[in-house]
């Protein structure tokens, strides 16, 4: 099959999807707490450690307030603040760590929505100075498209290390944190929880595979293929889609 031929049959299978598929219809709060709900399961949530923030059309964000477990966000208890992180909508107040994601959307206007976590096997990366490879066909989302900070500048609860972290993440979807863990920033909610579980699971397949032995990298022109199709938005949103219905199955609350 000539590439002309695999592109086209690519978007033809990208659109039936778009037109047969479930894909959900959640609000913003609610789509923000199954998010949240679904990295708790994963075990991005062992610690108050961790944010979500949704930017919106009117330049305030929806985010979690301090203090209140990702397996605990429901839609009653997401928050609005405002570029100031001040609470002018719920209860609480927003996370101080908050501070570099609004470094990272005054940078990027593309980005609407970042997702920040601790997850285990990110943070085992993370504490070896490892980046993520591209080895695998699940791994392909982040080919090209998952920077690196090398050094930890501390706390991201200052102006500095907003700079700092911005800086590094520069135009890609993610960043691996050395010594501290991920973000996600694209320019859709479904899109930065879809990568936030596929960087866990893709860190998990690395540290297995890298105790096994060498790496076998993907090929480069195969990887931007994967990559470009499965962050197409339908696959996106079904992922999002399915991932939201198992939260909902399990945990029906998450929706009031």
């Amino acid at each position: 099959m000539s590439e002309e031929d695999r592109e086209g049959l690519n978007h033809q299978v990208a659109g039936q999807m778009s037109e047969k598929l479930d894909l959900g219809a959640w609000d913003n709060r609610q789509k923000l707490a199954l998010t949240c709900r679904m990295l708790a399961h994963e075990g991005h949530s062992e610690t108050l450690a961790g944010q979500v923030t949704v930017r919106q059309p009117d330049g305030t964000f929806l985010t979690t307030a301090m203090a209140i477990g990702f397996d605990e966000i429901s839609r009653g208890n997401v928050i609005r603040i405002d570029d100031e992180m001040r609470v002018i909508e719920g209860k609480g107040m927003a996370n101080p760590a908050i501070r570099f994601h609004l470094w990272i959307y005054r940078r990027r206007p593309d980005v609407r929505c970042i997702v920040h976590t601790h997850p285990p096997y990110v943070n085992a990366l993370s504490m070896i100075g490892k980046p993520l490879e591209v080895a695998h066909m699940d791994a392909t989302p982040f080919f090209d498209d998952c920077a690196f900070l090398r050094e930890w500048p501390g706390l991201p609860i200052g102006d500095s290390e907003g700079e700092i972290i911005s800086a590094a993440l520069g135009t890609k979807r993610t960043i691996l944190l050395a010594n501290h863990g991920f973000l996600a920033a694209t320019g859709s909610l479904e899109e930065s929880a879809y990568l936030a579980m596929l960087i866990e699971r893709a860190a998990r397949s690395q540290l297995i595979a890298q105790s096994a032995g060498e790496l076998r990298r993907v090929d480069a022109a195969r990887a931007k293929e994967s990559h470009d199709f499965l962050l197409l938005p339908s696959i996106v949103n079904a992922s999002f889609a399915l991932f939201a219905r198992r939260v909902i199955r399990r945990e029906p609350e998450v929706l009031f």
